[in-house]
């Protein structure tokens, strides 16, 4: 069942796919720093499949450069990421590179999500004409010209909940302008807004799910089985080194063999080195914050409020709104806040709960909340480490096991 991978980002998406026997014929990613990590994450499947780890091992290890970790791979491999914004004037050469791909074979499937932020509350709320304007609002116009040339059996569109109630100019939902497209181009659709945390992730996180099948008959939509976690949100920091404010290493950590049942159960943990445990530095006061933060969570289960805190920590003007601007990632509970991308200016909404560590989360402990594998690389344009592009690429996701079992759902369907 081979895939195409729209608006790809760094991939949680496609990865899921992948774990349940999906082929990707292409990726088309705008980001090119997201498109450097699809292409490492291609890199890493081919030579995994050809048994030759210890390269992959070598390149994380800092030991090769990102040219020679791609020179063991065959140029169609790296040539499968298009990294071209989607458009008019860009559309003719995707889908001329697409052919070429793709060869005789047909498509079967089309996954991904426009960028969601015209569509989010929080996006519309900041906008002083609610994103109306906003161009990425139509892009789901270009979606459909890509099911209407490939026409696969099915596809799986994501977004934030947020496109339930956005509506254009002349009050209409942007949801219901979709559906009414896929169905003129012969799809008939089915939604979900689906939370991650019933699937193993450990983290709140709901997204509309929507999937669209080439058919002008009804179809029941393939709902994944609720997962019963019996792990606490602890289980992400497992094994990981202890490190605070400012320290970590971008390279590699080696893995400990002591580690929580979930990490194996995710299918996070590996053999391989872990990178980007890494914590950015804080100044004093918000050091000190963040201890009030995670203090007042350890003693009585309750969240800081800004408007608490003495006037001389307090350097924001907007005290009558975001009052949880500071939040512990609390390690007793089910799931986590939502990790968004907005965790690549600051953390501190992301607080890790060791008192004695006092830092935000690494992108390592990020990526893990949105179920990425520890082996998984987060790539910028410069080919050294940056933990911004990582933060943002990471906030800016589909968590994988999510994706994986949306996929496994959808492949039950297909093989009945």
């Amino acid at each position: 069942m081979r895939f195409l991978d729209l608006f790809a980002g760094a991939g949680g998406l496609s990865e899921g796919f992948v774990r349940e026997g999906f082929v990707p014929v292409a990726h088309v990613e705008l980001w090119e720093s997201a498109c450097y990590t699809l292409k490492t994450r291609a890199a890493f499947h081919y030579l995994i499949n050809h048994n030759q780890e210890d390269t992959y091992a070598s390149y994380l290890r800092g030991e090769i450069t990102r040219d020679e970790l791609y020179s063991n791979v065959p140029k169609e491999i790296l040539d499968s990421v298009i990294c071209k914004e989607i458009g008019d004037k860009t559309l003719p050469s995707i889908f001329s590179k697409i052919d070429s791909l793709k060869g005789q074979n047909d498509i079967d499937l089309i996954v991904g999500g426009p960028p969601c932020q015209a569509y989010s509350l929080a996006g519309r709320a900041r906008d002083p004409n609610g994103m109306r304007d906003d161009k990425r609002n139509y892009l789901f116009l270009y979606y459909a010209k890509f099911l209407r040339k490939y026409h696969p059996k099915y596809f799986v569109f994501e977004n934030v909940i947020g496109l339930l109630s956005a509506k254009d100019d002349d009050g209409v939902s942007y949801l219901d302008r979709m559906r009414a497209k896929f169905r003129e181009i012969g799809y008939n659709t089915k939604y979900q807004v689906l939370s991650a945390d019933d699937y193993g992730v450990l983290q709140n996180r709901k997204r509309i799910i929507l999937i669209g099948k080439r058919t002008t008959e009804d179809f029941e939509y393939p709902l994944p089985e609720v997962v019963q976690s019996r792990y606490t949100v602890g289980a992400i920091f497992s094994g990981l080194p202890k490190i605070n404010a400012g320290e970590g290493n971008y390279r590699y950590y080696s893995p400990r063999e002591r580690h929580s049942q979930w990490l194996d159960d995710a299918h996070i943990f590996s053999n391989f080195p872990i990178t980007y445990h890494c914590a950015r530095p804080n100044s004093v006061k918000d050091l000190e914050i963040y201890r009030r933060a995670v203090e007042l969570w350890n003693t009585q289960q309750k969240r800081l409020s800004y408007s608490d805190l003495p006037a001389r920590l307090k350097t924001h003007t907007n005290q009558s709104s975001f009052l949880d601007r500071f939040k512990v990632v609390a390690a007793n509970i089910r799931s986590s806040q939502t990790v968004v991308a907005h965790i690549c200016k600051d953390g501190h909404y992301y607080i890790h709960p060791d008192i004695d560590q006092n830092r935000s989360l690494t992108p390592r402990e990020a990526a893990r909340l949105q179920t990425f594998p520890d082996d998984y690389f987060f790539e910028s344009v410069s080919g050294k480490p940056s933990r911004t592009d990582a933060f943002k690429q990471i906030g800016n996701a589909v968590p994988v096991l999510l994706a994986q079992k949306i996929a496994g759902k959808l492949r039950e369907v297909w093989e009945e």
